[in-house]
């Protein structure tokens, strides 16, 4: 709502700005309310296109993200929007870039059918009716045409960024999504056409004035036009040795032309909005490459049930935090594509070793399983370094922030996965199985639901040691594990004396939120608890809106989320 009420107020402020400034009054007499609605429009673009680029500087975000002292936490819950704030001003652009180009298209034709043949130099036609010619419908051939090929690519990038192209292929929506460099560049060119232009000598030639070179007839209508536009605009005091006709001469005022009118082209404002987002992008980029161009080392891959692939890897300097992800690169998967991916396990200082869990789910991931694993069918692949074979080359990106960085920096935390969603938690249960005690939690609700038995071995071994460590230094209510079985097919296969302390956590069903909050509620009161969820949106809305509702206990839940899509 803020910031919609935000492009209203700009969008609205740029129209009176065109619609009541002298220096336009010549070009509005041509283009009517065209020229108002066109340039406010623009105005809306030039502030969304600049800070559109922003939620994609990663690096930018990781570091505040991780600087105590530049971010609070009410800061850092702002950058976890960043995602949200990206897809707003997309949205925003495209809504406007339509109301431009409609207002450009009304501009065209007025350009051709009110040809100035007084003030050529603020026409863009030619000749009257110029427009009215098909061919010649982009009479100015750098922005029209630059606009045109503008629509199709913006076209192309809204189109694919939907729902349902993203999860059915996402290489269209990847390889459209990178035509934002074209945007940009055509962009810059757009708006160096200079095809609007503004009167420079107002004091020389206040609009509406007598120009005694002019008949009265021709001065009687420049007047009349003037005073529809602007019926309280006087100049300066009338010299009575000076005879003017009466029309010209209001409550000892007038105006008068001592100089004919001079138009010039307005300087490319979009330069000023875009060239600093724009190279801080650049920037940005160049380092990842930098700093990602070295392949990792990959010490071993092992395959889990239900099409989950465990990659182990190591590399120089590396140094993450619970809660992060990488974006990996295989170029023998694809040239240039890359994917995202939570750390499930991070580098500590005994071990350089860290890891990540994928699903199988697209065309990448399968590509990326069978380069890694001789038999996709195989259970386990673990080799000394020695003897490994020859994996593929594979480089990592990052590590780059998300929310559940600060799920160690709440004194309760509620952790909600669905499915693949708990690899997030994954890295922060590592973690705490290294050593808790010099962390802010004090206690850890872990909620992990699942279709089917065997998802929940993916980290069974995890949680066993956990439990078990917490056990032996008589800490048993640190951590509240409750894993769901949302399908009960295969109940039996857990069953097993190495998995007997999660065979007790084990319920059937779906979790009931309202009682689960209610709970966390009543056994912390006047707390504050941190609401992390990683799975499908109709989790995060229940838990979203069961955070936001008040309580008798006096405890406050504070949301975030990190959603698949």
């Amino acid at each position: 709502f803020f910031w919609l009420s935000l492009n209203l107020w700009l969008f609205w402020k740029t129209f009176l700005l065109y619609y009541k400034g002298l220096e336009y009054y010549y070009l509005h007499q041509m283009l009517g309310l065209g020229l108002c609605v066109s340039r406010a429009s623009a105005s809306v673009l030039n502030l969304n296109c600049c800070l559109v680029l922003l939620p994609m500087c990663r690096v930018l975000l990781a570091f505040l993200r991780g600087t105590q002292k530049v971010a609070s936490r009410k800061t850092r819950r702002l950058l976890d929007k960043s995602k949200t704030f990206h897809v707003t001003c997309g949205v925003t652009i495209c809504i406007f870039s339509v109301l431009h180009v409609a207002a450009h298209l009304v501009n065209a034709l007025n350009f051709s059918e009110n040809y100035n043949e007084d003030f050529l130099a603020l026409n863009a036609a030619n000749y009257r009716g110029e427009v009215s010619q098909l061919s010649n419908i982009l009479s100015v051939l750098v922005p029209g045409l630059t606009g045109v090929i503008m629509v199709l690519v913006l076209f192309l990038m809204c189109t694919a960024s939907t729902y349902a192209i993203r999860v059915s292929n996402y290489d269209i929506f990847w390889y459209t999504h990178n035509l934002f460099f074209v945007f940009y560049m055509l962009l810059m060119l757009h708006v160096s056409g200079g095809v609007l232009k503004y009167q420079t000598n107002l004091e020389e030639h206040p609009p509406g004035c007598f120009n005694p070179n002019k008949t009265l007839r021709e001065n009687m209508t420049v007047l009349k036009a003037f005073e529809e536009t602007f019926p309280d605009y006087t100049t300066e005091p009338f010299p009575e040795d000076l005879p003017v006709p009466e029309p010209f001469v209001q409550n000892n005022f007038m105006r008068i032309c001592s100089k004919e009118p001079k138009f010039q082209s307005h300087f490319p404002e979009t330069w000023f909005w875009i060239s600093g987002p724009l190279c801080l992008y650049c920037v940005e980029r160049l380092y990842r490459y930098i700093r990602s161009n070295k392949p990792v080392t990959v010490t071993s891959v092992i395959s889990h049930p239900s099409n989950v692939l465990e990659v182990r890897m190591m590399k120089d300097d590396f140094k993450a935090r619970p809660g992060q992800y990488v974006i990996l690169h295989c170029p023998r998967v694809s040239a240039l594509e890359s994917h995202p991916f939570t750390l499930t396990m991070c580098p500590t200082d005994t071990k350089a070793t860290f890891g990540v869990h994928l699903k199988v789910v697209g065309d990448w991931t399968e590509r990326f399983r069978d380069l890694l694993l001789l038999h996709s069918n195989q259970d386990t692949e673990i080799l000394p370094i020695f003897q490994q074979r020859r994996y593929p080359k594979l480089y990592v990106d990052g590590p780059f922030g998300s929310p559940f960085e600060e799920s160690l920096n709440y004194e309760v935390s509620l952790c909600v996965a669905g499915g693949i969603g708990v690899t997030p938690f994954a890295s922060v249960l590592n973690t705490l199985l290294d050593d808790w005690k010099c962390y802010k939690l004090r206690r850890l609700y872990f909620i992990w639901v699942c279709r089917d038995i065997e998802s929940f071995r993916w980290f069974a071994d995890l949680l066993c040691m956990l439990h078990n460590k917490l056990w032996q230094e008589n800490r048993p209510d640190y951590i509240n594990i409750q894993l769901y079985l949302s399908q009960t097919d295969g109940i039996q296969k857990i069953i097993g004396e190495k998995y007997q302390a999660l065979n007790s956590r084990l319920l059937i069903g779906r979790p009931r939120w309202k009682l689960l909050f209610d709970e966390i509620a009543k056994c912390n009161r006047r707390k504050t608890v941190g609401v992390f969820c990683c799975g499908p949106n109709k989790i995060s809305k229940i838990l979203h809106k069961l955070s936001n509702s008040s309580n008798s206990y006096g405890t406050r839940f504070e949301y975030n989320k990190e959603s698949f899509s």
